[in-house]
């Protein structure tokens, strides 16, 4: 019997203990959506450094979406696939100094787009290499090997370079992702691939791409200095504050953006689903937080900040510190995605809701929610409609 009551005890404290641990359990990050705007499904891009052609696909497909069109999958590596023979030819031009990888931007798609069409997914999927996804771990090394080669040659030899050799190279192109079509037909109607392009409800020349640094004059078009950035398009250069006021009016017309930014921040994580940057010098808090803060070492507070148990002060960005931070390559080129809501965490906090490429994953179906302050200090750049702009805005860039 005492060894019943004994056990009985036991169960008890430790339901007790099990309680507390449950009631102390951190809430984490609660998010209410204020506003979302409508957008096709979350695609995967799997093994392939090309967020940039998914993202600004999936922009432009909200567009079409916008001005009342069907919904449609555009085929990503129609525009890949254009895009790595351009940046071959720059590549062999510039004797192999100019990045050639998987990264690109968004205007590599619209310009792809004016110059060469473009198709649905299902006329040109573009894995033509055995993989139902994406898989770009033989592609890229394949492609640059073949053009340094001939870069090496002609540097060598001093002698011109062959006529075969951007032949030889398309023909590679079309091994890996598959033929191009000419043409093709779709609900029941031939297009050229131009000729559907021409279809859709939105035109390229709308599409402008924004960014905010001060090593350039405000209000005029600079080529941003991304490794990326191989076209060398231009963006035009605002304010940081004006530029999160574009984003602020766009949404609220229900225009989405295309977004470029740095996901290698300690205060974004992937599994999360958060991008934050919290405040982590004592000075900058008030009150008991700031008497909490002030008694941890920075190596503590650090691991505090970034378990993601709660919502915390975040940093008041300036000008300044993002300039630095791309000075500095702590903020590089290293993400797309598609800004396409708003939300609130449980403290009221804004945040912006964002939609990636990487498959419809945990916790929130491949979506995201990333702070303003976070999209103020990292963001490299962003596409827009045009007609999205304030009409303030618009004057001061000439538009």
């Amino acid at each position: 019997m005492k060894r019943l009551l004994s056990l009985f005890t036991l169960l008890c404290i430790a339901g007790v203990v099990m309680a507390q641990e449950e009631v102390k359990k951190p809430e984490g990050y609660i998010f209410t959506d204020t506003k979302t705007i409508e957008t096709t499904p979350v695609k995967n891009q799997n093994r392939s450094g090309t967020c940039w052609c998914f993202s600004t696909l999936t922009f432009l497909e909200s567009e079409i979406l916008r001005e009342g069109g069907k919904a449609v999958h555009l085929s990503e590596m129609w525009v890949v696939r254009h895009t790595f023979m351009k940046k071959a030819e720059a590549y062999v031009r510039m004797h192999g100094t100019l990045n050639f990888a998987e990264g690109g931007a968004a205007h590599d798609v619209t310009e792809t787009i004016k110059e060469y069409g473009i198709v649905p997914f299902e006329v040109y999927k573009g894995m033509n290499y055995g993989t139902e996804l994406p898989d770009f771990h033989e592609l890229t090394p394949v492609f640059k090997a073949y053009l340094d080669t001939v870069i090496k040659i002609g540097d060598s030899s001093r002698r011109p370079l062959s006529t075969a050799w951007k032949r030889g190279f398309s023909a590679l192109l079309d091994e890996y992702f598959g033929e191009m079509p000419e043409t093709f037909t779709w609900e029941g109607k031939e297009y050229t691939p131009k000729s559907y392009a021409a279809s859709l409800p939105i035109d390229m020349d709308n599409y402008i791409d924004l960014s905010s640094f001060t090593h350039h004059p405000f209000y005029e078009q600079f080529v941003l200095e991304v490794p990326d950035n191989w076209m060398w398009g231009k963006v035009y250069n605002l304010p940081i504050d004006e530029l999160m006021q574009v984003i602020d009016h766009a949404l609220e017309q229900g225009y989405t953006l295309s977004w470029g930014t740095d996901v290698s921040e300690k205060g974004f994580s992937r599994t999360k689903g958060i991008g934050v940057i919290p405040e982590t010098d004592p000075k900058s808090l008030s009150g008991t937080e700031a008497e909490r803060w002030g008694s941890l070492t920075a190596k503590e507070r650090e691991a505090a900040l970034f378990t993601f148990d709660k919502p915390y002060t975040e940093r008041t960005i300036t000008q300044e510190m993002r300039q630095e931070a791309f000075d500095n390559y702590e903020t590089t080129d290293d993400h797309g995605m598609v800004i396409m809501g708003t939300a609130v965490d449980q403290n009221g906090t804004p945040y912006y809701k964002v939609q990636n490429s990487w498959d419809t994953v945990k916790p929130y179906d491949g979506f995201w929610y990333f702070s303003k302050t976070f999209v103020a200090y990292k963001t490299t750049d962003v596409m827009v409609n045009k007609k999205a702009l304030p009409k303030a805005i618009a004057k001061k860039l000439g538009l």
